[in-house]
């Protein structure tokens, strides 16, 4: 009895062990591959197929997968390499390489690994072309290179199933001493076009200023000249007027004489006046005056010459105050008054010198 519960339980053992063999190798069997991604497949040791996305049955014990690899694009980025400039300068470069494996046969096996691969590629690539560039043109030539590195990795990553669809210098970074000396140029050239924008705002400005100030006196001189000839003619039109309305009035000489004493004080008037002309007209009026009210005058020649007994129609004497010659005027005309009245009072009638304008 013993022995046959120690079969049975051997034989139930044996029965589990056989059922999960057989699933495992089922699953084996059973190949589910997503999609963007291929399964390279080997039969005995050799290339039998390449499995796509979707669900496929291998042969158990005969089939195997050898490797799986991505469809998708891919990018790589490489760590800094030291590359020399045909002027001798060292400078560090990194490059980012943008690539999608299109044949999936040819990626597994013709080459080993071909990340590696590109990345030694692009470090000897980028060594021969920077090799015959400077640093300025290295500096300013990122397409040039790009462009170069591009065509150079596509030739080379064609047999490999490989197609390179970007290639990126990342950053390049000169020498210290090299990046201080560009620094200073860079600081200096900003320096020089700051100078040359400030002096060009300063002469625009002052352009600008001599033009305002231009078109402010030729206004201003614009605005002078029309007030001169208003005022000259506003003075003009006064004058006619008065002319006319002392023709029109037919004054007589009293009114006039009367009116030419009144002015005088006015013409002396002013601190600037160093002297003072006298007219003759200033006596006659005052003997038109007297004459007028019948006041006797006394007639004295106004200027004697040695030889000649001529008189002179027009003479003025100068006095060097004008003070002075304002009170002598104030004073005979204040002497022609009083005479005015006093005949005025004598014939019966007071002086009014607008009396006699019908005269």
């Amino acid at each position: 009895m013993e022995d046959f519960n120690a079969a049975a339980i051997i034989g139930i053992v044996a029965l589990v062990v056989f059922a999960i063999f057989v699933v495992s190798t089922i699953a084996k069997a059973l190949q589910i591959v997503p999609q963007a991604e291929t399964r390279v497949v080997e039969r005995l040791g050799r290339y039998s197929r390449t499995l796509e996305a979707g669900l496929h049955l291998l042969v158990p014990f005969i089939d195997k997968v050898r490797q799986r690899v991505d469809m998708r694009e891919q990018v790589v980025s490489f760590p800094p390499q030291s590359v020399i400039t045909s002027d001798n300068l060292v400078v560090e470069i990194d490059t980012v390489i943008y690539f999608q494996v299109n044949d999936s046969k040819a990626a597994v096996y013709e080459i080993a690994n071909y990340i590696v691969g590109m990345q030694q590629l692009t470090v000897t690539t980028i060594r021969n072309v920077i090799g015959t560039m400077d640093l300025e043109q290295t500096l300013t030539s990122r397409d040039q290179i790009n462009g170069q590195l591009r065509g150079v990795l596509d030739d080379a990553t064609g047999k490999w199933g490989i197609r390179v669809n970007r290639v990126e210098l990342k950053a390049i970074e000169p020498p210290m001493s090299v990046k201080d000396s560009m620094e200073k140029q860079m600081r200096a050239e900003r320096d020089r076009r700051a100078a040359i924008l400030t002096a060009e705002g300063v002469k625009q400005s002052a352009i600008l200023t001599a033009e305002g100030e231009k078109q402010s006196a030729i206004l201003k001189a614009e605005g002078e000249a029309q007030s001169r000839i208003l005022k000259a003619e506003g003075e003009a039109r006064a004058i006619l007027q008065v002319f006319d309305a002392i023709h029109e009035g037919d004054a007589d000489s009293k009114l006039l004489s009367y009116q030419y004493l009144q002015m005088l004080p006015e013409i002396a008037k002013g601190n600037n006046n160093q002297m003072w002309f006298v007219p003759t007209e200033f006596t006659g009026a005052l003997n038109a005056i007297s004459a007028g009210f019948g006041v006797p005058q006394e007639t004295e020649p106004l200027e004697k010459a040695e030889g000649t007994g001529r008189r002179k129609s027009r003479i003025t004497s100068a006095l060097a105050d004008p003070r002075a010659a304002l009170e002598e005027a104030r004073r005979q005309a204040e002497g022609v008054s009083a005479e005015a009245d006093r005949a005025g009072t004598e014939s019966g009638r007071p002086f009014d010198p607008n009396a006699e304008k019908g005269q």
